[in-house]
């Protein structure tokens, strides 16, 4: 049963706004790396103060994680954090509707032979990453070395407009993007052509997530990528990306890391994902600051 039609005054709102922020998204990214990187940051810090909401989560969520730390330490890698996101923003405007590969002059990539071992397995891979520094970029800088394709799994937007500027930005650098409605289809499609798909396993999964330990606490995360692994063998690779102090962005792909098989199915499937998760939180431990701390991560309680 498809969606309801959406009345005519709403589609011409949606059309309206998806063609003014495209149009500051175009005037952003023609805007200088540095004066692009102040107004980002500007702009985080006022919705730091403005958008109390999303910083009652990322505070309650640095609780949650950090809680060792002292409150005043907590409050400042939340307004550090507000900051990297507004930055993050600009820098998408610049990768999507800026100069032709100037945010991709200034990636480092390390570990490309880990990608390279793992495709030869002849299996495709599967790239383990999170919403950790700009994970956008992270997906167009895989075009920088050579590889296969890469396919990203994406939830359409609910403004079909503005999702159709973004879609074109992506598939601009050489990104192949897979609804998530159908994805299951489109990953395994992808992995037996010898492909890379990336996929984002940082967000609350609901009630029929895996509740496996994320900063020493339960937290509901997507059986998907350990299903995939272990129905089609391939590998899986940490993939992640860190903005650096000069402003450069630093990709690091990691060795895969081994599936853990005993013929159980359900408890393979949550060692496998508490095994992922650990990666991704060993990155935002050595970057906090650059993680997405505005999602409710610990939503919820295991049955």
């Amino acid at each position: 049963m498809g969606r309801r039609p959406r009345p005519p005054w709403l589609r011409a709102l949606q059309r309206a706004s998806a063609t003014a922020i495209a149009a500051l998204a175009r005037w952003a990214g023609r805007l200088p790396p540095r004066a692009g990187a102040r107004v980002g940051a500007g702009l985080g810090e006022a919705a730091f103060w403005l958008i109390p909401s999303r910083r009652r989560v990322a505070l309650g969520n640095l609780e949650l994680a950090l809680g060792g730390l002292p409150a005043a330490a907590r409050r400042a890698i939340a307004r550090a954090n507000f900051r990297h996101l507004g930055v993050t923003a600009l820098e998408c405007c610049r990768l999507f509707f800026g100069p032709p590969g100037a945010m991709l002059g200034r990636v480092r990539l390390d570990g490309t032979e880990h990608v390279k071992s793992a495709l030869a397995e002849g299996r495709g891979a599967i790239y383990l990453t999170a919403h950790f520094g700009n994970w956008e970029l992270l997906a167009a800088s895989h075009a920088l070395a050579g590889l296969p394709a890469l396919n990203v799994v994406v939830r359409p937007l609910d403004n079909p407009f503005l999702d159709a500027v973004l879609a074109a930005g992506r598939a601009g650098h050489q990104m192949r993007l897979i609804p998530k409605r159908a994805a299951l289809k489109g990953i395994r499609l992808a992995l037996a052509r010898g492909e890379c798909v990336g996929i984002l396993l940082d967000q609350h999964a609901g009630r029929h997530g895996a509740w496996v330990p994320f900063f020493g606490r339960p937290a509901s995360t997507s059986r998907s990528l350990a299903v995939l692994a272990l129905k089609t063998g391939a590998p899986v690779v940490p993939a992640f990306i860190r903005r650096l102090p000069d402003g450069e962005h630093q990709v690091t792909l990691e060795p895969a890391i081994p599936l853990v098989r005993t013929g159980d199915r359900e408890r393979d499937v949550e060692v496998n994902t508490a095994r992922f998760t650990a990666a991704i939180e060993r990155q935002v431990r050595e970057c906090p600051e650059q993680w997405f701390w505005v999602h409710r991560r610990w939503k919820g309680r295991p049955a």
